[in-house]
């Protein structure tokens, strides 16, 4: 991935050096912020990609991704020592794509990187010619990340938007929470079922319910689908 810019968002000093002088070497450009601050001003710099610390003083990773997450629709990644299950929900709750428990194999680190970067080039490369889909009342705006409903956007959180992008165009077919999980991260590692689960909760809430329609449907035992 030569030539893509990374942002390092953590107010410890030695994992910031630590991670920088790694990438580099993997031909990355990298920038550092020690907080929330230091970060804002860095996106000037456009980076492709955010490693965010959770636990940082002044605003924390949780609160600074849910500010930024409207108008900046790069893969954020998360990087805590939190490791409960809610906890992970929260961060992507909060808007970031992947989730990367410390201490963390600093080649795991490398590889999640990649697949969430080639996957941004898969959306641009595999979208270029088609970026919205509709079904007549809802309208999915690939470049833009959102769902249009009657015109209106439904508010969806990036991995929200990308849940529901994979089943809304493949409409009738019926995934797993697993393999769901796989397609919108990039990343074939330990699929997080639950995460799945609330996120797609979510989506249906913001959707809303139709008294003629039914958007996302489970399928007990095995997963959901698009209908309608």
């Amino acid at each position: 991935m030569q030539g893509k810019k990374i942002l390092i968002v953590d107010d410890e000093a030695d994992i910031r050096i630590l991670l920088k002088d790694y990438l580099e070497l993997e031909g990355y450009s990298v920038w550092e912020a020690a907080n929330a601050g230091e970060a804002e001003s860095a996106l000037a710099k456009e980076p492709d990609l955010i490693l965010l610390d959770i636990n940082m003083p002044g605003p924390d990773g949780l609160l600074w991704c849910g500010q930024i997450r409207d108008s900046v629709q790069i893969p954020i990644l998360f990087l805590s020592a939190r490791t409960e299950e809610e906890d992970r929900i929260r961060g992507f709750k909060a808007g970031g794509d992947d989730y990367i428990v410390k201490p963390f194999s600093i080649e795991e680190l490398s590889a999640r990187i990649e697949a969430h970067l080639r996957r941004e080039e898969r959306r641009g490369n595999g979208q270029a010619e088609k970026r919205e889909y509709s079904d007549g009342l809802l309208t999915g705006d690939f470049a833009g990340y959102r769902i249009l409903k009657n015109g209106r956007d439904v508010g969806l959180t990036r991995m929200e938007f990308q849940i529901a992008e994979l089943l809304f165009v493949n409409r009738g077919q019926v995934f797993t929470k697993e393999s769901i999980y796989e397609k919108v991260k990039g990343y074939d590692g330990e699929a997080d079922a639950a995460v799945i689960t609330e996120h797609v909760r979510r989506i249906r809430r913001k959707l809303g319910t139709d008294k003629e329609r039914e958007y996302i449907e489970t399928v007990w035992g095995v997963g959901y689908r698009w209908i309608g």
